[in-house]
């Protein structure tokens, strides 16, 4: 059993130091599971350092905010290549995380950032006296003004392992800025480290799949749909890209193209809980209540917390009649959901058929 067992992961943003689909088949031999996106059952997201150039800072940290707080657990590309044993661990060190916060005055928030894109030797603790170096190093460049994605921007220009970064002189010209200084000049961290890998097929998937998400936010569903059917030709074996296109296909009408592209990703990952809960909500709206309830059933038995799913069956059984089924999935609602808006109309459906019942009962 290896550290990737059993464990899904999702890539938010493309991967600039290893091709995408490798690095799916590497995952599944490990019996793990990769996505292209991010879904319920993820527990690891990676971020994939074409992310820098795609989104600011921050986007990018409300991205890693939102996954933090899903209780997901960030990986490094780095990080991820070492969980595959596909990148030799650097030797072993002793300074832990607090210890490398306290003496380098970097703030916590900036070195998680920083490392979650490989600005450090290593991707967690315990760090080596070169990352110390570094971690001096960049909180020196932050309070001299610089963004902490133009740090990452220009360690992965540099051509040579992040450790030689230590024996530099590093300055920043504004917050976008970092340069080396070589005596009276400054000169740019160029070129970038790349794994010695023919990625032309992955940089067209990764490249569309990006532009599908960014059509699909746009609300330009036609376009997006097309777009995700495209991943699917480069990658059939991608049910992240056809359950986006489902959903796409069903924001313009477009039921029957859409249901058959829930069938294909849940043929593809028949755990795939969000694409279950989406098409029985697609035949609840088309008529197939009946569907529609099996679907629901099926994505409480992947998800036991999948709070929406338990009201939208409770529903469900209210409009069939079935109160006190009705009754049952509002009351497990309500151990999952206190507050909300939902709450207090699932609240109100309990009492109802509490009344109801009571009613029938005194008569």
């Amino acid at each position: 059993m290896t550290s990737v067992a059993g464990k899904t992961f999702g890539i938010v943003g493309a991967l600039a130091a290893f091709p995408r689909r490798l690095a799916a088949r590497e995952v599944e031999r490990q019996q793990g599971h990769l996505r292209s996106g991010v879904t319920r059952k993820t527990s690891h997201v990676v971020f994939g350092r074409k992310l820098l150039s795609r989104d600011g800072e921050v986007e990018i940290e409300a991205r890693f905010d939102a996954q933090c707080g899903a209780g997901r657990y960030p990986v490094s590309e780095n990080g991820f290549l070492r969980l595959l044993g596909l990148l030799q661990a650097p030797a072993a060190s002793s300074i832990s995380r607090l210890e490398l916060l306290e003496q380098s005055k970097l703030a916590e928030r900036q070195f998680a950032l920083l490392s979650l894109f490989d600005a450090f030797e290593h991707d967690r603790e315990p760090y080596s006296f070169r990352d110390l170096i570094l971690a001096k190093k960049y909180a020196s460049l932050i309070a001299g003004g610089a963004g902490w994605s133009a740090i990452v921007k220009s360690v992965h220009r540099s051509s040579n392992p992040v450790t030689t970064l230590t024996s530099l002189s590093l300055e920043a010209e504004g917050r976008d800025a970092i340069y080396a200084r070589m005596g009276e000049r400054l000169s740019e961290l160029d070129g970038q480290l790349l794994l010695p890998i023919d990625r032309v097929g992955d940089i067209e998937l990764e490249e569309l799949f990006e532009r599908a998400e960014e059509a699909e936010a746009g609300e330009r569903y036609n376009q997006a749909a097309a777009l995700y059917e495209r991943c699917l030709s480069l990658d059939p074996g991608d049910a992240v890209a056809a359950f986006n296109r489902a959903n796409s296909l069903r924001a313009v009408g477009r039921s029957n193209e859409a249901r058959q592209a829930y069938l294909l990703a849940l043929k593809l990952d028949p755990e795939f809980v969000e694409a279950w809960f989406n098409l029985a909500s697609l035949l609840k709206e088309t008529g197939h209540p009946g569907s529609a309830r099996k679907y629901l059933q099926k994505a409480i038995v992947l998800d036991g917390g999948y709070a929406d799913a338990i009201y939208n069956l409770a529903a469900l059984e209210f409009e069939a009649d079935n109160l006190a089924d009705a009754r049952r999935w509002w009351t497990r609602y309500l151990e999952l959901d206190k507050n909300s808006e939902w709450a207090r109309n699932a609240t109100k459906g309990v009492h109802f058929v509490d009344l109801h019942f009571a009613t029938r009962n005194a008569g």
